[in-house]
């Protein structure tokens, strides 16, 4: 009776050692994939800010006004290169009051 009893002891004491030894293990690898988020969280957060700054610096009037001339060949405005199809013809400036062709055909378009 006494021998059993120390072999159910025996194979408790190291069931027990076995669980906490995997324990263990499982708190190590918990720790460790933790701080990888935390850092991988932090490099993101950078990546964020600067994401953000870049995003600002972007959208200045300079950089916009720039952009819109080099890529989008914009030009600024001006009243020669306006049109107005409403205003009447000035004839002793020498403005025509005509308007050019691909205006007046959709204006002719929109009034049918």
């Amino acid at each position: 009776m006494i021998g059993r009893l120390n072999l159910l002891l025996i194979a408790a004491v190291l069931v027990s050692g076995f669980y906490l030894v995997r324990s263990a293990y499982e708190s190590r690898r918990l720790f460790t994939e933790l701080d990888r988020a935390q850092t991988e969280g932090r490099r993101l957060d950078a990546d964020y800010q600067k994401l953000l700054a870049d995003r600002q610096a972007q959208a200045t009037n300079l950089r916009v006004e720039q952009v819109a001339r080099e890529r989008l060949k914009m030009r600024a405005i001006s009243p020669a290169i306006t049109f107005n199809p409403d205003a009447p013809a000035i004839e002793a400036s020498g403005v025509r009051g005509r308007t050019p062709a691909h205006a007046q055909a959709t204006l002719q378009g929109a009034a049918r």
